[in-house]
């Protein structure tokens, strides 16, 4: 059997694979999905094709975009003093400490380092969002709060990767300028097709279609202006979110461009990013690895513990734990410094490993003893 047509194969098998464990293990399919790239990058030695380092690039993408459609605006706006304080102390305490730690103790380089700060600053959206939805939780108040600040947290992680990695040249201006054109008619104009009965509900799936035009579009300029497409990714589904939530009809279009991404685009980002991590490189930096798993929980401890006992009492352990996960943007952080040669295959095998390890670690000791008991009483307010 060729290469060529064992890489697609074999892929599909992960993929489908890594439904059936998540499904029968309640495990994320995403830390999954990169446990079986893991595998088939060092025991299997399958490595990644281009069309499939395209295709997880744009998974990313994809992934970034529907965590922006996830944000309820108006919920966002109404625990603004807390959400900031507390996404933002998740965001800034952790990337601080990161850069501090690879940069000076590590001797990473200046852009590794940053890197490192962006990668292991996050909370995983994904994670939350689901442990909150299957709990019960994402009702209350203190369900609400913890998306809104995640909401922060995430967009200090965009924000972070977009500002620092920029190499201004002109294409750049270019894609700053297309990218704020895009996002403005997109937002003023979008309901045209999603409300039109011409387009609506069709097999042929134009809206969807749509938003992956728009996500190709920022790609190509974001590569021409040196630059990435995270950030007015995410924007685009944040300012796009109120169709969302506001449209019967624009619901079952993020339900199917769910079903599309998580079936065949988004298990490639994860796939591909667990096959570039090394194995032997992450036991010879066990240490580092160690070090640097540590170094996170401690510092969304030190940055997320104190404000949540103050505005989510008696959930103050819970809350912190589900804000030290990691995943997604973690993984688009390191797949990104990998993949811009900022860091080396050792350093992103160790920040994926890490993630990996935060995604899984802290909700298992969150659900298994601090799980919020009294849900009646914290189903108003700030988690009272």
């Amino acid at each position: 059997m060729d290469t060529v047509s064992a890489v697609p194969l074999i892929a599909a098998i992960l993929v489908f694979l890594a439904s059936i464990i998540s499904l029968r293990l309640g495990i994320s399919v995403a830390i999954v999905e990169l446990l079986l790239g893991v595998i088939a990058g060092n025991y299997f030695g399958l490595q990644p094709e281009p069309w499939m380092a395209y295709l997880a690039g744009f998974g990313g993408i994809v992934l970034t975009f529907l965590a922006g459609a996830e944000v309820d605006l108006p919920l966002l706006r109404s625990k603004f003093k807390e959400s900031m304080l507390i996404g933002g102390a998740s965001f800034l305490v952790p990337f601080v400490c990161a850069f501090g730690y690879t940069y000076v103790i590590s001797g990473w380089s200046l852009d590794a380092s940053l890197i490192a700060g962006a990668a292991l600053s996050t909370t995983s959206l994904a994670v939350v969002y689901s442990v909150l939805v299957e709990t019960g939780l994402s009702r209350t108040g203190l369900g609400k709060l913890l998306m809104s600040a995640t909401f922060v947290t995430d967009i200090g992680t965009a924000l972070a990767l977009s500002i620092l990695f920029i190499k201004p040249n002109l294409g750049t201006l270019e894609f700053v300028i297309i990218s704020g054109v895009i996002i403005y008619f997109a937002v003023k104009h979008s309901r045209l097709l999603f409300s039109s009965n011409a387009y609506k509900n069709k097999v042929i799936e134009p809206e969807i279609k749509y938003i992956f035009l728009l996500l190709i579009i920022f790609m190509y300029f974001a590569a021409a202006g040196a630059s990435h497409a995270v950030l007015p990714a995410f924007f685009l589904g944040l300012f796009m979110s109120p169709y969302f939530t506001e449209l019967s009809d624009t619901k079952e279009v993020r339900n199917r461009l769910r079903t599309v991404a998580y079936a065949l685009i988004t298990p490639f980002f994860f796939i591909v990013g667990g096959m570039n991590v090394s194995l032997p490189l992450v036991l010879g930096a066990f240490g580092l690895f160690v070090a640097l798993f540590a170094l996170k929980q401690a510092a969304k401890f030190i940055g997320v513990y104190f404000l949540a006992r103050r505005y989510l009492p008696k959930n103050e352990m819970y809350s912190t734990l589900l804000m030290s996960t990691g995943l997604t943007f973690g993984t688009i952080s390191s797949v990104f410094g990998y993949q811009a040669g900022y860091i080396d295959k050792t350093q992103f095998s160790v920040l994926v490993a890490v993630v990996v390890a935060s995604a899984v670690i802290p909700t298992i000791i969150a659900q298994k003893w601090f799980k919020p008991v009294h849900t009646e009483d914290i189903l108003n307010g700030n988690g009272k």
